[in-house]
């Protein structure tokens, strides 16, 4: 899918574009607290990001996420949990990306993904991990330079898989319970790539470990950032080669199912006893294309 954001990184390596932009008129900034982000509206489709004016914001850590459809700056200002800035707005009107999963356009998506993504990192990567030493903040926000050593340090994006797997005849998809969400959710099987692993090795090495199956097939879908903390997460589709074969790891994984399409739409219409994953996530996804394959 083609990027709708202009990220603009033919201004990062401006001098003081920051100190620029926040001086300009047309320029507005997204702000994020702690993983969250003011909205406004309230109706599917009519959601949107709060932007508001710099001067508005008081204390924070900026960076330029891109231009909007006008050319006009779109800034982060990563701000401190305390902060109470935004006319001291209260904790519920700020929401995060599975509050608003499914609620923002593709675009609104794209950028506050964007946003929490480079604000986790601002908040969390102050110190070369190099030397130790302090670091001041370079190409708008989108690299750190080490102060002691003099490395240079960039917002880090580690590759997950997600696999949806289907039986050998396809009529069924095999979920899992992850050990954290106490056996109420149901979700495709995921991990992180390992050093010097390969994705396509990642997945069949994951659903042995978390299943027990071995795969027949396997098939690239899509991926999705997310920012949780710092994760791309590359969806495949897969074929078993044994249904009967699998088996939770029960430790990371407690439980693991076969659903038929019936099971599958019951769970979709969000009724009977299992979860799934909410519309923010590339899960879903996973599994809203399979179910809707033979309908």
């Amino acid at each position: 899918m083609r990027p709708s954001l202009d990220r603009a990184a033919d201004l990062r390596t401006e001098a003081a574009v920051i100190d620029r932009l926040r001086a300009e008129a047309t320029t507005r900034v997204i702000a994020v607290r702690q993983g969250r982000t003011r909205i406004v509206g309230g109706e599917v489709g009519e959601v949107s990001l709060l932007r508001v004016e710099p001067s508005q914001i008081d204390d924070a850590t900026w960076a330029l996420l891109g231009r909007d459809e006008q050319g006009s700056a779109i800034l982060l200002a990563a701000l401190p949990p305390e902060a109470d800035t935004l006319d001291a707005a209260p904790d519920e009107t700020w929401l995060g990306l599975r509050d608003l999963g499914g609620r923002l356009a593709a675009g609104e998506t794209e950028l506050l993904i964007e946003a929490l993504a480079l604000a986790g990192w601002l908040r969390d990567a102050p110190f070369c991990p190099a030397c130790g030493g302090g670091t001041e903040l370079r190409q708008a926000g989108w690299s750190r330079h080490c102060l002691v050593c003099g490395k240079e340090h960039f917002p880090r994006t580690d590759p997950a898989v997600i696999v949806a797997v289907e039986s050998p005849d396809g009529e069924r998809l095999l979920l899992g319970a992850n050990a954290n969400w106490g056996g109420r959710m149901y979700s495709c099987f995921a991990g992180f790539t390992e050093a010097g692993e390969s994705l396509e090795s990642t997945v069949h090495r994951e659903l042995e470990e978390e299943a027990g199956v071995r795969l027949a097939s396997l098939d690239y879908v899509s991926s999705q950032p997310w920012p949780f903390p710092r994760s791309l997460m590359l969806g495949f589709r897969a074929v078993a080669v044994d249904e009967d074969e699998v088996r939770p790891d029960g430790e990371e994984i407690i439980d693991v199912r076969w659903f038929t399409r019936a099971e599958i739409a019951t769970a979709l219409a969000g009724e009977g006893p299992v979860g799934l994953p909410g519309p923010a996530s590339i899960a879903r996804a996973l599994i809203v294309a399979w179910f809707e394959d033979r309908e």
